[in-house]
């Protein structure tokens, strides 16, 4: 067998050739760079997806999270599980899906009650407005307040004037101490300077039954729960808490536009996902979301339970989440309700 011999000639790489090695390895070193999720983003998703839900089953939380599962999974191609995760007032769902791998396959269906309770829970293993980062706002509607017959008041300026006039005898129910209904009525309290007494039951149909029966004088509600008493005569419907009057109560007036500029506090349900989750993902999942609850049938279910679909971006609702969680760990502290 004759020697090959290996020349100078031999060892000299092409430069076109060398550049295109060099280009290739920068490519791999740079994937090798990125995160895995970043990676998975543009076939995201590619299996099914949890979205959790602090509450039993068959509750409104977990039914607006049925029609976020369905009409979201029909877009995004893949099945969408509701995983009830009841307890501790829906903090540990929460901490579920804050402490999840940033990827997009563990999603919380989130409520403004959830807002609450980092003021009324001292250990917590998550920080709500750290940890989570709004996807897309599915729903909101307003709380409404009612007055008992007798009460002779028919707007919130003759409300708020009686209140002035006689200073700590008229009271208002609420299902809780620390509840979004409560932190409504403090937050009336705070904005005029009066001293409408708050008086806690057991629950928020104890707190209607309170007030039709004149116990209690007045109570922040859910609209779908107040609205039948107000129709059938039992209770007066004062005003509504949202910024804007409903649409279907067009001579309703709001707290806002009733002396009280700025008044704000709604019911909301959305859905977020741990902080680090990808811009893609979270891009994906919110024109989805916007899309499936803007449907007939979507419009239809919200309707009936007297609550909106409003398309929102990913920033404007983490925004929102932040705002009330701020808004209410102020309300609390300044009501002396201490963590336990």
């Amino acid at each position: 067998m004759s020697k090959i011999e290996i020349t100078e000639e031999h060892c000299r790489i092409d430069p076109a050739r060398r550049r295109a090695v060099a280009a290739m390895a920068a490519l791999a070193a740079a994937a090798c760079a990125l995160p895995l999720q970043a990676l998975a983003a543009p076939s995201f998703p590619d299996r099914p997806i949890r979205l959790y839900v602090g509450y039993s089953a068959g509750g409104g939380t977990d039914q607006v999270a049925r029609l976020v599962a369905q009409k979201t999974s029909e877009l995004v191609g893949q099945q969408i599980i509701v995983m009830n995760m009841p307890g501790a007032t829906g903090s540990i769902a929460v901490e579920r899906v804050a402490t999840s791998p940033p990827d997009g396959y563990n999603l919380l269906l989130v409520s403004s009650a959830d807002t609450v309770v980092p003021a009324l829970r001292a250990k917590l293993n998550y920080d709500f407005q750290r940890d989570l980062l709004g996807v897309a706002q599915a729903a909101d509607g307003p709380m409404a307040l009612v007055v008992n017959n007798d009460l002779p008041v028919h707007s919130v300026g003759e409300l708020i004037a009686l209140a002035r006039k006689e200073p700590g005898k008229l009271n208002f129910g609420s299902p809780g101490v620390g509840n979004s209904l409560h932190l409504a009525g403090a937050q009336l309290n705070a904005m005029t300077g009066v001293d409408i007494v708050h008086v806690p039951f057991k629950g928020g149909a104890e707190s209607m039954t309170a007030t039709v029966a004149g116990d209690v004088q007045m109570c922040f509600q859910m609209l779908a729960t107040a609205l039948p008493f107000a129709n059938a005569g039992k209770l007066r419907l004062l005003a509504v808490t949202s910024a804007q009057r409903v649409p279907s109560l067009p001579n309703v007036p709001t707290l806002a536009e009733s002396g009280l500029p700025g008044f704000d506090r709604s019911v909301w349900f959305g859905v977020a996902a741990p902080k680090g989750t990808p811009a893609a993902v979270i891009d994906k999942l919110n024109a989805a979301i916007n899309k499936g609850m803007s449907t007939p049938e979507s419009k239809a279910f919200l309707t009936g339970q007297n609550l909106e679909h409003h398309n929102t971006t990913a920033a404007q609702f983490t925004a929102l989440m932040r705002r009330d969680a701020t808004q209410s760990g102020k309300l609390i502290a300044g009501l002396g309700i201490k963590p336990e």
